[in-house]
């Protein structure tokens, strides 16, 4: 699952603008016919605790390397996944009817040779006292002390209140929101109105540049400044044929120490003083202008490269002659964060259950069906994103590029971390949201389809009996779980979706995140009902009712 960012953090609230539903139905009966339901039941015994468990280990394995976008052990997990599918006889959906519907990369790439940084007739090093990022191009110019650049209209805070930045490079510290703000404050307002991000907002009051001022705790830790050095220099990649929204195209840098020291010396406050103000903990500096006569002059020099990468499509025709010509989606992310910064000597996030289960699952409900002794009436498609970790890239590609007509694709089905329990007696306060051993969070089953929800807990009901959380469906939830992993980008083409979650957990993004911490007994069970939700959909006489589109303004949310 991808983390939240402040980028869009605005969005959460949009779903209160939902009207609530007036009267809800009763659950409805299991309705799949009596010849089905043993067909369903049967076949999903094919799925088990120790086919997840084999499957598993290979995906999250260290020789998949964390399973990064882009990364040779992304590409090996695909094959592996392509493999599997057609041995079990579903039919390749991607490009040209194989299992790939490929996806060129690109990236912007600083070149050390041409990148540099002058100020008071002093030369400093790109990659040591600063890292420059991919935006190409130059500004010379005075410098505005910023603090962290925000605009929050209903907070009062306005970092260009008392400055003008206009025509100067501004200095920016790192660290996220202003003291004393949460994510809850911009949840009543409106991007780009209510409130604007530092980049943006330093280009939208006419700043040349922006130099971001790396944070103490970043500069003093050798693996995080290498990481940062490296994955800024290399620049990040981007699908091409998506467009980058949010983006400053102002040249920007991060400053070390040593240049923060030169950028402050003579000025009202020290650069020790400036960094240690960043939030959370620090107590902030008021914004204010350098001295008039202290310029600065960058210019970062890249050269474009591209990379390749794919999602996994598979389908399994229907069996109606005319049901079959519409589709249930499955989806889960494959990819993960790679190789990162050691934890007990151990640098690879191998993604157990973010997003290992999410993967194995597909593929043992696509084992299941496959041998089954007949598919559902509807047809079924099976979409393994990749990138969503980098921004939920590949269901955003596959759903602006879909491989069939996205309105014939009648719910979506996401499954994104369902390997965890809390077992009792864990006092760990980063478990305490991660959910028991029969418990599951649902997300969105009933936000956009109140028969869709209802199907959902029929099925549930009538079969394996989890107990279904819906604590994530409250618009106000700070954690925005419902905007956060791949089902988002179908909901915005009004399509109703379920998103199957068993919780955040200490293990999240670490290298921790292992096979041997996974409830497989827990695992097999809500494989098997998401299994069973599947199959009643895809029997259905007609196409479960939108009754709530999302509005406007979530469709065009951007992270």
């Amino acid at each position: 699952m991808r983390r939240s960012c402040a980028s869009g953090i605005a969005l959460a609230i949009l779903l209160a603008l939902m009207p609530p539903a007036a009267g809800q139905a009763p659950v409805p009966a299991f309705t799949a016919s009596a010849s089905t339901r043993p067909l369903v039941r049967k076949s999903a015994e094919a799925i088990t605790a120790a086919q997840l468990k084999d499957y598993l280990t290979l995906v999250a394995s260290d020789e998949m390397e964390g399973r990064a976008t882009p990364s040779r052990g992304l590409d090996l997990t695909a094959r592996f996944l392509a493999t599997m599918l057609s041995r079990f006889g579903v039919k390749g959906a991607g490009d040209g009817g194989d299992y790939f519907q490929r996806i060129t990369l690109k990236r912007d790439k600083v070149v050390a040779d041409g990148t540099t940084v002058e100020l008071g007739g002093r030369s400093f090093v790109s990659g040591k006292d600063f890292i420059a990022t991919g935006n190409a191009g130059s500004a010379s110019g005075a410098m505005v002390f910023a603090g962290t650049g925000w605009f929050i209209k209903a907070n009062g805070i306005d970092a260009y209140k008392d400055i003008d930045p206009k025509g100067k490079i501004v200095l920016l510290l790192s660290g996220g929101l202003p003291a004393g703000v949460t994510p809850a404050d911009l949840s009543s307002g409106k991007q780009g109105e209510d409130w604007i991000g530092p980049l943006q907002y330093a280009e939208k009051r006419g700043a040349i540049g922006v130099i971001g001022l790396n944070s103490v705790i970043t500069q003093i830790a050798p693996d995080s400044m290498e990481m940062m050095r490296k994955q800024t220099e290399e620049g990040f990649f981007y699908p091409e044929k998506l467009p980058r929204t949010g983006q400053s195209a102002i040249p920007r840098i991060a400053a070390n120490y040593p240049l923060a020291a030169a950028i402050f010396a003579g000025e009202p406050s020290s650069a020790r003083a400036v960094l240690l103000s960043a939030p959370p903990e620090g107590t902030p500096i008021a914004p204010f202008t350098l001295a008039a006569d202290k310029t600065i002059a960058l210019t970062i020099k890249t050269a474009p490269e591209t990379a390749s990468s794919q999602n996994v499509v598979g389908v399994i025709e229907g069996s109606d002659p005319v049901l079959k010509n519409e589709y249930v989606a499955l989806g889960a992310h494959y990819d993960h964060d790679g190789v990162g910064n050691p934890v007990s000597g151990d640098r690879i996030r191998n993604g157990a259950d973010d997003n290992g289960s999410g993967t194995v699952a597909l593929l043992a409900i696509a084992e299941a069906m496959a041998k089954a002794p007949r598919p559902p009436k509807r047809s079924v498609i099976f979409v393994w994103h990749m990138g969503e970790e980098m921004g939920l890239w590949g269901s955003q590609y596959f759903t602006t590029f879909p491989t069939v007509p996205i309105d014939k694709i009648v719910a979506q089905l996401n499954i994104d971390m369902i390997g965890r329990s809390r077992p009792d007696g864990d006092t760990n306060p980063r478990n305490r949201d991660l959910s028991g051993p029969n418990e599951l969070y649902v997300i969105g089953s009933k936000l956009m389809s109140r028969e869709l929800g209802q199907i959902s807990e029929a099925v549930n009901a009538a079969y394996l009996k989890l107990s279904f959380n819906y604590r994530y469906d409250d618009p106000k939830d700070p954690e925005r779980f419902f905007y956060r992993s791949d089902h988002i980008h179908y909901a915005r083409k009004d399509i109703p979706i379920i998103f199957y979650f068993t919780g955040p957990h200490a293990e999240y993004h670490q290298p921790t995140d292992e096979v041997s911490r996974i409830d497989f007994q827990k695992y097999e069970k809500i494989t098997r009902t998401i299994y069973a939700t599947l199959w009643e959909i895809g029997e259905l006489k007609t196409r479960p009712k939108v009754d709530t589109p999302l509005p406007e303004e979530a469709k065009r949310g951007v992270f």
